[in-house]
């Protein structure tokens, strides 16, 4: 069982009734469900994935307010639950892994990923926000939301990107993928620079990843997920993931570099269907300054096409 299916469980068989006895009064005023770090918010665990912080659990988010006022109380009652369910043990909490279950205030919780208690309000505070943030903020399933202000922040941001911020980011991925592997990797190779060129591929691979995600409006997890996640996108996801497959079996220098061409012009590909560019080059790079061009907003549009 996947571990967002056991916590909703967990909750509607052994949080819930609980609840409903010795605090219905308040429960109109609490958001539930399981968001946030970990491979169960994004239903990516497996068997391995159950070492830690994994297992029956939930997120009870409030608003400042009542946080202050009955959280502490909230959160005495949901230690007091039974701890395993359906034969899963009680979850072990790593070190770094508290605070991803219990009682949290909406606010802190945005926060932590945002660094803003609110959705960004300018382009450039979207522009800093690590992808891998915005996409655990947006992950894992919402059981109830009476009051709706929890909701309402994750759909501004599960809309993605505004658009002059989604374009400069994929501007700066045309630069960072083709500067890495289009033209450094061959490069080191010829020199026997093996480590550079390891790095190179890895710098191309994750920058790629990224670029596949910003062309189907998608947030980039985690690096450890991200192969994992891009099969399930529609545009170039399974060619993408199995293109990232070959490239880590291959021990053929020149197969790496023919698997880097090929998904280079994918995308390529795929600029010029969206109208992005209309350069005729298969060097990624070229295209980087065009797709920039076409951000309606003079500063952003000035920044350096590498930035992003």
């Amino acid at each position: 069982m996947k571990g967002l299916e056991l916590c909703e469980k967990y909750f509607r068989q052994i949080g819930l009734p609980v609840l409903e006895g010795e605090c219905r009064e308040l429960l109109p005023k609490m958001a539930i469900g399981l968001v946030g770090d970990g491979s169960d918010c994004f239903g990516y665990d497996d068997e391995i994935s159950r070492d830690h912080d994994w297992g029956p659990g939930f997120c009870i988010w409030l608003d400042s307010d009542d946080f202050h006022s009955f959280g502490q109380k909230i959160q005495s009652i949901y230690t007091s639950l039974e701890k395993s369910f359906l034969g899963f043990e009680a979850r072990y909490t790593s070190q770094y892994g508290s605070g991803r279950v219990g009682v949290l205030e909406i606010d802190s919780f945005y926060q932590r990923y945002l660094g803003s208690k609110v959705r960004p309000q300018t382009l450039r505070e979207w522009l800093v926000i690590p992808e891998n943030a915005l996409a655990t903020a947006v992950n894992g399933r919402i059981f109830q939301d009476p009051v709706g202000k929890f909701t309402a922040i994750r759909k501004t941001l599960i809309n993605d990107y505004p658009d002059d911020v989604r374009i400069k980011k994929i501007a700066a991925r045309c630069m960072s993928a083709g500067q890495a592997g289009q033209y450094n990797y061959p490069r080191c190779v010829k020199r026997n620079d093996f480590y550079a060129a390891s790095q190179a591929e890895m710098k191309f691979l994750e920058s790629a990843l990224s670029l596949i995600f910003l062309l189907n409006r998608r947030y980039v997890p985690f690096y450890k997920w991200a192969h994992h996640a891009v099969k399930e996108l529609p545009v170039l996801g399974r060619y993408t993931y199995d293109s990232v497959l070959e490239l880590m079996k291959s021990r053929e220098l020149g197969k790496k570099e023919e698997i880097i061409e090929i998904l280079a012009l994918k995308i390529i590909g795929q600029f010029k269907e969206l109208g992005f560019s209309d350069s005729k080059s298969d060097f990624l790079p070229d295209h980087g300054p065009v797709v920039q061009s076409h951000i309606k907003d003079k500063q952003m549009r000035g920044y350096s096409v590498l930035a992003g």
